[in-house]
């Protein structure tokens, strides 16, 4: 854990940042550990920790944290759309999405996404080869993303 801090830390150069990067991480690693076959634990572990603060840092690029004060909200329910309708849309968006991938994208992507079932048994339920299942999951997952990204604007 300490490795993984340390790593963190060369990132964001804050240890609040870092602590948080490192529970996230642990957390993605219980789930990440079962889909993947790994043959040298340190190194895959290196490489998890260094992709999360890579995207993370991505994601917070261009974002400005400035600090609100409340009395210049004027209503939260009035000015913001509630979260169940942004999601509904989302959803809905998805689902029609789904529909213009490959049926080997969408078997792959559901059976992975959806169903949380590891690489090894989407090969023995499909019949496909492992580079054709990652593949499959990668592209359906990009595809999906574009698509998604069109139809919500």
């Amino acid at each position: 854990m300490h490795l993984v801090y340390g790593l963190c830390l060369k990132y964001f150069k804050e240890r609040e940042a870092s602590q948080d990067a490192v529970m996230h991480i642990f957390e993605k690693l219980v789930v990440s550990v079962k889909q993947h076959e790994i043959n040298n634990f340190k190194s895959w572990l290196y490489v998890l920790a260094k992709n999360h603060c890579l995207m993370t840092l991505r994601s917070l690029k261009g974002k400005k944290n400035e600090m609100l004060d409340p009395e210049i909200m004027e209503s939260a329910l009035q000015l913001h759309p509630t979260e169940e309708e942004d999601l509904e849309d989302d959803l809905t968006i998805l689902e029609n999405c789904i529909g213009h991938l490959k049926n080997e994208q969408i078997r792959c992507v559901e059976l992975f996404f959806l169903k949380k079932i590891p690489y090894s048994t989407i090969v023995e339920k499909t019949g496909f080869e492992l580079k054709k299942v990652k593949s499959y999951i990668q592209n359906g997952k990009r595809n999906l993303k574009i698509c998604m990204e069109k139809n919500s604007e």
